[in-house]
C-alpha cells in the first residue's frame, strides 16, 4: 500500500499534516514566542514550581544537591545550569512546604522585566507594594500568585544585585 503525505498551511501558526488516513496537527511557534526567555515567577522557574516536592524537583533533571545549606527542615540545592560556588545556595526545598525558594540566575528577569542591574526606581514602578521585609531586604507580592513573594537584594548604588522567588509561608530561612 502506497502512503501519501499532503501538507496544508492554515494561518501562520499551525501546520496540519494528513498522514494516510489520519490528521496530526503540528504547532509552529511564532518567532516572538520562540525567542521568549524563561522568567522567575509567578509560579517558579520553567518546570521548577514553588511547592513541588524534592522528588518531583529532582525528576526535572535540573537541580543538584548542595548539603552545605541544609537544616533539619530544609535541603539546599543548586540549578545545574547555574551552580553557586562555596556556601551559596540556589534553592531550598522544605520537607513540609516543598520548593520554598529559588535564587535567580544573573540573566533571569521577572515577568515585569526586573532583573540584576534594574534600578530601585524601576523596582518601585514594577512593584508598587514593595516594602522592607523582616530581614531588611525589599520584598514585593508576585502578580498572579498570592502564595509567593519576591525578595530583592539592592546594592548601595540602588541597583538590584540579586533576587529570589519565595513561598510566602515556609520554614527554611528567615528574611
Amino acid at each position: 500500500m502506497k502512503r501519501t503525505t499532503t501538507a496544508l498551511r492554515i494561518g501562520s501558526s499551525a501546520l496540519v499534516v494528513a498522514l494516510a488516513g489520519g490528521v496530526m496537527p503540528v504547532a509552529v511557534a511564532p518567532a516572538a514566542l520562540a525567542a521568549r526567555k524563561p522568567t522567575l515567577g509567578p509560579y517558579g522557574y520553567g518546570n521548577l514550581k514553588l511547592g513541588m516536592t524534592a522528588t518531583k524537583a529532582k525528576a526535572t533533571g535540573r537541580i543538584a544537591r548542595k548539603p552545605v545549606g541544609d537544616s533539619a527542615r530544609c535541603t539546599a540545592w543548586d540549578l545545574k545550569e547555574n551552580p553557586y560556588p562555596n556556601y551559596r545556595v540556589g534553592m531550598y526545598i522544605s520537607k513540609k512546604y516543598g520548593l520554598a525558594m529559588i535564587v535567580a540566575p544573573t540573566d533571569l528577569k521577572t515577568p515585569q522585566g526586573i532583573g540584576i542591574g534594574s534600578t530601585r526606581a524601576q523596582l518601585k514602578a514594577a512593584y508598587p507594594d514593595l516594602r522592607r521585609g523582616p530581614g531588611g531586604y525589599p520584598t514585593a507580592g508576585v502578580p498572579g500568585n498570592k502564595k509567593a513573594r519576591y525578595l530583592f537584594y539592592v546594592s548601595l548604588k540602588n541597583k538590584v544585585a540579586g533576587m529570589s522567588l519565595v513561598l510566602a509561608k515556609h520554614d527554611c530561612r528567615k528574611y
